[in-house]
């Protein structure tokens, strides 16, 4: 199984917005992706920033690939981030991840 995860932040006025935009549209879509095990979003704040994390875990890159395109590294972003992030970071991270 591969772990996928993202690094967003907003101002702090706008988090709630944000985070319920993750909850009521990001996840859903993670969640409905068929290859998808799993979707968190992480949530804390530090001074006037609120930083969001996903979590996503997934049978393979080609469940990934279905999700976010061919080049797996690369984020997808929402027609609302714009709207709501303080940059677009253009990359994620992948992790094997092992569970025995």
């Amino acid at each position: 199984m591969i772990a996928r995860i993202w690094h967003g932040s907003t101002p702090i006025e706008k988090s709630a917005d944000y985070l319920r935009l993750m909850r009521d549209v990001a996840l859903p879509d993670y969640r409905s992706t068929p290859g998808n095990r799993g979707a968190y979003v992480l949530h804390r704040e530090d001074g006037g920033v609120a930083h969001f994390i996903t979590l996503t875990f997934w049978d393979s890159e080609q469940a990934i690939a279905d999700f976010a395109g061919d080049d797996v590294t690369l984020a997808k972003y929402y027609d609302f981030d714009g709207d709501y992030l303080l940059e677009k970071e253009l990359r994620v991270t992948h992790h094997d991840l092992y569970d025995r």
